[in-house]
């Protein structure tokens, strides 16, 4: 189950999933607050997605200037539509 990091008012971040969150009452956001549970974080990216996006390089050896050439993307409903017929008769 995924771990989340929620930010109280006080400024101090507790670590729920997904489920507590979606439990979390006004009353349990007193208590925490109360006791002083929770910690500071310095880093605010810590646990981020942003630090593990990785992607892996892949590069096509075989394609070449050929293949450009020979492209039909650039009229992709040559197939559907005739437009050799003169349309000013």
């Amino acid at each position: 189950m995924p771990i989340m990091l929620y930010q109280l008012p006080s400024g101090k971040v507790v670590h729920l999933t997904i489920d507590e969150y979606l439990e979390l009452t006004d009353e349990d956001i007193q208590y925490m607050l109360s006791i002083d549970y929770g910690e500071h974080i310095s880093d605010p990216f810590r646990g981020s997605a942003m630090k593990n996006k990785k992607r892996e390089k892949y590069y096509d050896f075989d394609f070449t200037d050929e293949d450009i050439e020979n492209d039909s993307s650039d009229n992709p409903f040559d197939d559907i539509i005739d437009l050799s017929d003169n349309l000013d008769t």
